[in-house]
């Protein structure tokens, strides 16, 4: 009897063993490949699948999301003899399960070598500062070249990026100091751009300050002009309402006579011919000033025929 349990255990056992073989469980986004006797026969995709047991074989599981593969900084010699560390990263995604498999013995190798070897063919046409400011022509070739040769292999390369350029140290001082002074002269053309503005808007408001003031001043003239003007109108006018005889007129021109004569500019008078007139009939009214009577008499003989007089005033010298 113990052989034969011995036996049907064995049996069991392959049993169990050629289930476990012939069911095949594929996670979802994966795909495996199935070889028979050494020879592709199918591929197997995401779910519940059954295979021939001991027959069968399961040769590559293979991931169908997108791969993230960073490469080691690579030495880049520039079009002006400098040597950089560039940095890349690849995004690439699988395809074709198959091709992937039996196009090419390890696409990731593959991949970085090419990615290196076109990096270095892109950057050997570029100088130093367009290298650091051309990543996205740099990362647009790198994809369009790695697109086309991993296209046979069943991968699909997405993007093309490079983490970091470092140029030597030496350059990276020179560098540094070109873009200090490159700062220190945009601080300075600010700043005198600054006082610049300052001094025209200053200009500026002065300008407008005497432009203003001497409107102010204008307007005051014209106000003092006309108030001056309204006055003697309203002298005038009460003049004329009072009907003054030429006795009122003779003396309030005599009144008026040292206020005519202030000032050291005024050498000539203008005396109106009808004066003559008004000083004789107030000489006529006042007897006791003959001689200023007489004055008058010849002063309206003399100025019978002429509108004015002119008078000389004595200098004061």
């Amino acid at each position: 009897m113990e052989p034969v349990i011995i036996v049907l255990i064995i049996l069991v056992v392959l049993v169990f063993i050629a289930l476990i073989k012939t069911i095949q469980v594929i996670p979802q986004a994966s795909a495996a490949i199935v070889e028979r006797f050494g020879r592709y026969t199918r591929t197997l995709n995401a779910g519940l699948n059954i295979v021939v047991p001991f027959i069968d074989t399961i040769r590559n599981r293979i991931d169908l999301r997108e791969q993230v593969v960073p490469f080691p900084p690579q030495p880049v010699i520039t079009q002006d003899n400098l040597v950089v560390n560039i940095d890349t990263v690849i995004y690439y995604q699988v395809t074709d399960a198959r091709a992937a498999t039996y196009e090419v013995a390890s696409y990731i190798q593959a991949i970085e070598q090419l990615t290196v070897t076109t990096l270095r063919n892109i950057i050997g046409g570029m100088d130093l500062e367009r290298t650091l400011t051309s990543r996205e022509e740099i990362n647009a070739a790198l994809r369009g070249v790695l697109d086309e040769a991993t296209g046979k292999w069943g991968i699909r390369v997405n993007r093309v990026e490079l983490k970091a350029i470092e140029p030597p140290t030496s350059i990276q001082d020179s560098m540094e100091k070109q873009m200090r002074a490159d700062r220190d002269k945009r601080a300075a053309i600010l700043q005198a751009e600054g006082v610049r503005q300052s001094e025209i808007l200053r200009a500026e408001g002065e300008k407008q300050s005497q432009i203003l003031r001497a409107e102010g001043e204008a307007k005051a003239a014209a106000l003092r002009a006309e108030g001056e003007a309204q006055a003697v109108r309203t002298v005038f006018e009460a003049i004329h309402a009072g009907d003054p005889d030429q006795k009122l007129l003779s003396y309030q021109y005599l009144q008026m006579l040292p206020k005519i004569a202030e000032g050291d500019a005024n050498k000539l008078w203008i005396v109106p011919s009808e004066i003559g007139d008004a000083l004789k009939g107030l000489s006529g009214a006042m007897g006791n000033f003959g001689g200023l009577g007489g004055g008058g008499q010849s002063g309206g003989n003399g100025t019978s025929g002429a509108a004015t007089e002119r008078r000389e005033k004595p200098s004061i010298d």
